[in-house]
């Protein structure tokens, strides 16, 4: 077959950055298509980074600067397949569709798994309903990719300060950054009444590294692109990689589908920003598009494994804010300098309220300790008129707001899934991505117990006035006092539409993540993973890229 590159990687996020920094490490020529616009990088002086990022809430959150536009590249989702084709059409878990992917938006909470996320049901067992999985790799084979990771994006950390963590080699990169105050005052509370919190490992520099700047705690870190590049994940992978000169990028590339023959690919198809379509070739594709576009990008190439698109995974978040009688300033800072994770543990008090409910057990998840609000989304939520300056000037839902989130876990199942829509398409004419989800117990559980501990902290920090909410939100007895939030799960935590295993008729992928139907494709994002946690993706997602990209290029 003739070629034009030895590979092409399918996204510019956190996994397909570092898939191209191994691939062009090992010599192989690759090509980068991403569907977004560039903002991150210099194509023509890769070693430089532009400034296109500013601290702009409509840029970001209103006129989709990062992309997608829901209007021209809508999802659809509905509940269960009861609900008819779809309940929701438009904005449904976009990450950016941008170079870096969602990297760029994120504020960098790089946590490690623990050992026992690896093994789940092995380790805790089977759930009714649940279709949970062991992963073909364990923590102790993937400890070294973490720190290697840990090493190339840039974290900063402080080994030892989480009493849940796993063993690790090693110290981090960089101690942490400056703790926001707000973040001190949840924590003192939490410590009080015997939890654990700590500074968060996170993704941006504390110090001058990798020839980009420390971070100058501007306060727009989550949803927003850094100005100063303070950012390591994922601009420093693809800036080595371009470096090398074996790497091309075109963005605004979006590949329509996986050319497939004999059961191998031969090269993608894609359009260009004018509608333009065209063929590239190679002998490997690697496909790191997120646990929503990657089973989409898999079904319109004709892959037919059963396991493709199910087992949809997200986080199920719990909120509670606190009103507190003085000001957080929640503005400067890094969005979340400081987590707890006591709530992942499976202890007597969890296993006790999972009987309860006829559950073997329940697993929470990581507490970020934020200060969730922006001035313009603040203005949104206070009344009009002469009342409007005053709540501005006293600011309750900004300067004196605090919250926990929690990353709940959320367990696959089967009937969760991501396929085609029948009949919404996206401006180049393809069917987009329809998720079809609905909770399990578990989750429900698992929120109303550890959620009732995160208000308790609250109240210890002095909160006058206390709010929970849920996401996506619950309904009946498991309610929350504001569930205000919709059914469509708001977090960007994806994971498990591919995943990976060591049996084809139970998985979509061997144990190095490629394709079982066309194993020179590789799949490089979370969409491998069969279980989630209680921890984000993205750090086990760029060390499971090292270690497959590494196999994929021999």
């Amino acid at each position: 077959m003739s070629r034009d590159f030895d590979a092409i990687i399918i996204g510019s996020g956190p996994a397909g950055s570092t898939a191209a920094e191994v691939l062009t490490a090992a010599g192989l020529s690759v090509l980068i298509l991403e569907r977004g616009r560039n903002h991150l990088i210099d194509l023509d002086h890769p070693a430089a980074l532009p400034q296109r990022f500013s601290n702009d809430e409509l840029k970001y959150m209103t006129r989709h600067f990062l992309g997608p536009d829901p209007w021209a590249e809508p999802r659809t989702f509905r509940t269960s397949i009861t609900d008819g084709d779809r309940q929701v059409v438009g904005e449904v878990n976009n990450l950016p569709a941008t170079v870096g992917g969602g990297g760029v938006h994120a504020d960098g909470k790089l946590p490690r798994f623990r050992e026992d996320d690896f093994l789940v049901g092995s380790e805790l067992g089977p759930v009714e309903g649940a279709n949970i999985a062991d992963w073909p790799v364990t923590y102790d084979e993937i400890e070294p990719y973490y720190a290697e990771a840990e090493r190339l994006v840039g974290v900063a950390g402080l080994a030892g300060a989480n009493p849940f963590a796993a063993w690790r080699s090693g110290e981090y990169p960089m101690p942490p950054g400056p703790a926001m105050y707000g973040a001190l005052v949840t924590s003192a509370a939490a410590q009080q009444l015997g939890y654990h919190p700590y500074p968060a490992p996170t993704g941006v520099n504390s110090v001058e590294y990798d020839g980009r700047p420390a971070c100058n705690n501007c306060g727009f870190c989550a949803y927003f692109g850094c100005p100063i590049h303070a950012k390591g994940d994922p601009v420093a992978p693809l800036r080595r990689a371009l470096v090398t000169g074996r790497a091309q990028l075109r963005p605004q590339s979006h590949v329509s589908s996986i050319l497939i023959r004999n059961g191998k690919a031969t090269g993608v198809e894609w359009i260009d920003a004018r509608g333009e379509r065209h063929i590239e070739r190679a002998e490997r594709i690697v496909v790191a598009c997120g646990a929503m576009e990657t089973p989409r990008l898999l079904l319109l190439s004709g892959l037919a494994n059963a396991h493709i698109g199910r087992n949809v995974m997200f986080h199920m978040q719990t909120f509670v804010f606190g009103i507190m009688p003085f000001r957080v300033h929640g503005h400067i800072g890094r969005s979340v300098t400081h987590v707890h994770d006591d709530h992942i543990v499976v202890d007597d008090a969890a296993r006790a309220a999972a009987a309860e409910a006829g559950l073997p057990w329940i697993k929470g998840g990581l507490v970020e300790h934020c200060s969730p609000s922006h001035v313009i989304a603040e203005a949104k939520q206070y009344p009009w008129g002469p009342q409007h300056k005053i709540m501005m000037r006293e600011s309750p839902m900004r300067d004196r707001l605090l919250g926990f989130c929690m990353q709940g876990d959320d367990l696959p199942q089967v009937t969760n899934t991501v396929d085609l829509d029948p009949a919404v398409t996206d401006i180049w004419g393809l069917p987009v991505a329809r998720t079809t989800y609905q909770l399990h117990t578990h989750e429900l559980i698992a929120s109303r117990h550890h959620g009732a501990k995160l208000v308790k902290i609250m109240k210890a920090a002095g909160a006058e006035r206390i709010m929970t909410a849920t996401s996506p939100k619950t309904t009946g007895d498991l309610a929350t006092s504001h569930s205000e939030i919709s059914q469509v799960p708001i977090s960007r935590h994806v994971a498990g539409t591919a995943r990976f295993g060591t049996d084809p008729s139970s998985s979509a992928c061997d144990p190095w993540g490629r394709l079982w139907e066309a194993p020179n494709i590789m799949i490089a994002d979370s969409s491998v993973f069969p279980t989630g946690s209680g921890y984000g993706p993205t750090l086990t997602l760029v060390a499971l890229s090292l270690r497959n990209s590494r196999a994929f290029a021999t």
